[in-house]
């Protein structure tokens, strides 16, 4: 992963990548693999994300990872909490109800460090990672989490169209890193309106992850 790469982009506000409402594609399925309110979310890669208010206001908690101190500082900023904030030799830890953000390199972060994970939504990590680096990513997010049941957003385009991030991700590349793993199910996938950044046709797929 590039640290100075996204510590850049959130330096000089570059994050066209940040949504400015919840994802529509959560809002729509993310009770279909995690049901029960008060559950705990993983969120890795989760910058400030809008879905994390509407999670806590859907009842979940949230904990997340995250490499760039100054987007969970916005982050709490802009949900109105005051974060305590500890220090171990791997990372920051943000805290409040119902929230815990851990700011580091996201390898670093163990099993015991993250504790109980009942859900992923994975909506910023895997499309934002190079190839070389997907392989080792989803080992690592499910050896941490115990394989929870996950809601994977990708997107799909000519590569050759458009560099990354996001990259484009196909269902045999998803199918690659977690068939093992997991029942995979295409909920859905939807035409990116005017395209990936305004420059390639994409569309936008809905992955619900479940145990098999």
């Amino acid at each position: 992963m590039d640290a100075d790469f996204w510590h850049r982009k959130w330096a000089e506000n570059d994050i066209g990548f940040h949504a400015g409402a919840a994802n529509a594609l959560l809002v729509k399925y993310f009770n279909a693999v995690c049901p029960k309110q008060n559950s705990r979310v993983f969120l890795p890669l989760c910058g400030k994300t809008l879905d994390i208010g509407w999670l806590l206001a859907s009842g979940y908690r949230v904990v997340g990872a995250e490499l760039s101190r100054l987007a969970i500082e916005q982050l709490f900023e802009e949900l109105g909490v005051a974060p305590k904030i500890s220090q171990s030799d791997k990372a920051l830890h943000y805290s409040a109800e119902a929230i815990d953000i851990f700011v580091g390199d996201i390898f670093e972060l163990s099993r015991d460090m993250l504790g109980r994970v009942d859900a992923i939504y994975d909506r910023a990590a895997l499309v934002a990672l190079p190839e070389a680096m997907r392989t080792r990513y989803t080992a690592h997010l499910m050896q941490i989490t115990s394989s929870a049941p996950q809601l994977l957003i990708t997107f799909e385009y000519d590569q050759s169209l458009q560099a990354g991030p996001p990259f484009s991700i196909s269902g045999a590349e998803v199918e690659r890193h977690y068939g093992g793993h997991y029942q995979l199910t295409l909920a859905e996938s939807q035409q990116v309106p005017g395209g990936l950044k305004g420059k390639c046709a994409a569309t936008e797929n809905a992955w619900l992850l479940q145990k098999a």
